[in-house]
């Protein structure tokens, strides 16, 4: 009898698929180790991470200063419930509305319950603020839009894959195309209207950026409404696009501000919501919460987390080296790359081929030199190195992609 010898990456992925859902498609590696901009897998390769967690480890892989923050917090008190009250809440509290400059804060977990969180608000907002009848209230939302993937926010999705097999859906919502002005004016003229949902830059569609004066443009169109400019930030804000925000790139205040993922630099699943006391304390207690929203060990993360973005400036490193990388990846003059785009270190390619699977080859013909990046809608690659990168670093990895891109002739 013939012994089949697996490798160990082999032998975990099957047992991974046997157990696991089958909700996701990584490529076939086995991550086991991170630190700074690499990780390394089972069989102790080394990579560098071009993902970045969905720019959720914009600090890099187990940042010391936030793994001690973790530590520390880990062995004194991890949560309470929101039934009580914890010393490091109200430290948090005063801590990120004072960075953002909001009166109040509401902590969840994931970015997809944030997303929930301001749609409640805006909602509430617009009935007690507004006077929009009962039940009548619209939020404005953009095609190609990713908010995340509850029932709710697949309700509003343009993406047939996140919504086939999963209704009946929620009403509330009207769908304009992204980066058009007047189809938001048009829509703005609906009185129930309480709320315009936009990404400052479209991520999961392939880190689609607007026309430059886009998002001011809507803001002062909402203003003059009275409608809430809503910025979903969890994959643009937080130094990823060279500004703390994605928005501050045009000087916008968001009404309510919305972040996640690089919020706890990897370390924990924590989300936020921003806004003023006008549509924040319109929600009374009972009326929404979470179990571990505010907890403890969140609140100490939150903020070593955010205290690391700003002392090591990592915005102004993803500002300088984003268009650096865009230029070293233009000068590649590949004939399958059909276009370069993005802000700061949120970056992506789009890939011409005639084989329709040329993006996925490509990203795993990288993996196997030594850089991990992920398609999504198919042609698209994005390219989002930890905020850690340095210059040198990011020249090694543009020889990988202009290496790996020879898989596709």
């Amino acid at each position: 009898m013939q012994t089949i010898n697996m490798s160990l990456t082999q032998q975990l992925i099957e047992r991974e698929e046997k157990y696991n859902a089958h909700n996701y498609h990584p490529l076939p590696v086995m991550l086991t180790k991170g630190k700074g901009v690499y990780v390394w897998d089972v069989e102790g390769k080394k990579y560098f991470d071009f993902l970045s967690g969905y720019s959720a480890i914009n600090q890099g892989h187990c940042h010391p200063k936030i793994i001690d923050a973790l530590v520390e917090q880990a062995s004194i008190l991890t949560l309470t419930s929101r039934a009580f009250h914890s010393n490091l809440l109200g430290e948090y509290a005063e801590f990120i509305t004072q960075f953002f400059g909001y009166d109040k804060v509401l902590p969840m977990n994931s970015g997809v319950e944030a997303v929930e969180t301001a749609i409640k608000l805006a909602r509430r907002w617009g009935y007690d603020k507004k006077g929009i009848p009962a039940n009548e209230a619209k939020i404005i939302v953009c095609s190609e839009n990713f908010h995340g993937r509850t029932v709710n926010v697949i309700s509003f999705s343009t993406d047939e894959s996140s919504k086939t097999g999963f209704g009946p859906f929620i009403s509330g919502y009207e769908t304009i195309e992204y980066n058009n002005v007047q189809a938001l004016a048009t829509a703005l003229k609906d009185k129930n209207v309480c709320g315009f949902l936009v990404e400052p830059i479209q991520g999961e569609a392939g880190v689609v950026v607007p026309d430059e004066g886009y998002l001011a443009t809507c803001f002062e169109m909402c203003k003059a409404a009275n409608v809430l400019f809503i910025a979903d930030e969890i994959q643009t804000g937080l130094a990823r696009t060279g500004k703390m925000l994605a928005i501050d790139h045009e000087n916008i205040k968001a009404d309510i501000l919305i972040l996640g993922k690089a919020l706890s630099g990897g370390v924990l699943p924590i989300s936020a919501v921003l806004c003023n006391d006008e549509i924040m304390l319109n929600i009374k207690p009972g009326e929404h919460g979470s179990t571990y929203g505010g907890n403890p060990l969140a609140c100490k993360v939150a903020i070593a987390a955010l205290q690391v973005l700003k002392d090591e400036n990592m915005s102004e490193n993803a500002e300088k080296l984003g268009e650096y990388f865009r230029t070293q990846i233009r000068n590649l003059n590949s004939p399958f790359i059909s276009l370069v785009r993005g802000k700061g270190l949120l970056n992506a390619i789009v890939i011409k081929h005639e084989n329709k699977d040329a993006a996925w080859d490509l990203c795993v013909n990288m993996m196997q030199n030594g850089l991990l990046a992920k398609p999504t809608h198919g042609d698209k690659i994005r390219l989002a190195p930890p905020l850690v990168i340095t210059q040198t670093e990011l020249d090694e990895c543009v020889n990988i992609i202009s290496k790996s891109l020879e898989v596709l002739k």
